[in-house]
């Protein structure tokens, strides 16, 4: 059985993107006692649209597809000669066979830039893969923090969440896409390796109620 990948084009990203089932493929999600961690209260990819049956679909059948013997080369003639590719724009890379394929699916793409953002680096059998990947010139894998009032990690490049876009924070990349109906717009600053740190303003009903307490 060949590969089949299914991946998003959304107007709102300058380019397609890979996906899995949020929650479900998210094990750095939650804390040692099993508490999910802040930013992960107010994931965008467990309401609205990410819970119609037909974009869950999708991503439990990428879920499978993965483990493809041929999944490498139809990903390459997927995305090859695209200036931009987004991995997980929702779930995690949460498995190092997956992790694997995908540096070699960046390596085979040097003309594409390659955005990874995940929370798997907080365990250590990832975070060798994710060195190697950030090792190509061509790819960014952003370690996520928990935090969502503007808490940064360690790591060559990392993102976290503010509670506005007037939070008090020094050195980051302040993402604007709200401003633009969710849009990139013209920024690629998540795909910047000059960019050491972005910061998402947190936004939506959800993200409100929860920061209430948070800050």
């Amino acid at each position: 059985m060949s590969a089949d990948p299914k991946l998003s084009n959304t107007t709102k990203m300058p380019c397609k993107s890979f996906s899995l089932e949020a929650g479900e493929t998210c094990p750095a999600s939650r804390d040692e006692d099993g508490t999910v961690v802040d930013s992960c209260q107010i994931c965008y990819a467990k309401i609205g649209y990410y819970r119609m049956d037909n974009t869950k679909g999708v991503r439990q059948h990428n879920k499978k597809d993965w483990k493809n013997p041929d999944w490498v080369q139809v990903m390459v003639n997927e995305i090859k000669g695209d200036k931009y590719f987004r991995w997980f724009d929702s779930g995690d890379c949460y498995h190092t066979k997956l992790a694997f394929k995908i540096l070699e699916v960046m390596r085979l793409t040097p003309e594409t830039k390659h955005w990874m953002p995940t929370k798997q680096y907080k365990f250590l059998k990832f975070r060798k893969i994710f060195e190697r990947m950030n090792g190509l010139s061509n790819v960014a894998v952003r370690y996520s923090s928990d935090s969502i009032v503007g808490e940064t990690i360690k790591g060559e490049y990392t993102s976290t969440i503010i509670p506005n876009s007037s939070w008090p924070i020094e050195n980051v990349k302040i993402c604007y896409a709200y401003k633009r109906k969710g849009s990139c717009g013209f920024c690629r600053s998540c795909w910047n390796k000059a960019v050491k740190t972005v910061a998402y303003p947190a936004h939506g009903a959800v993200a409100t109620k929860i920061l209430k307490w948070a800050v």
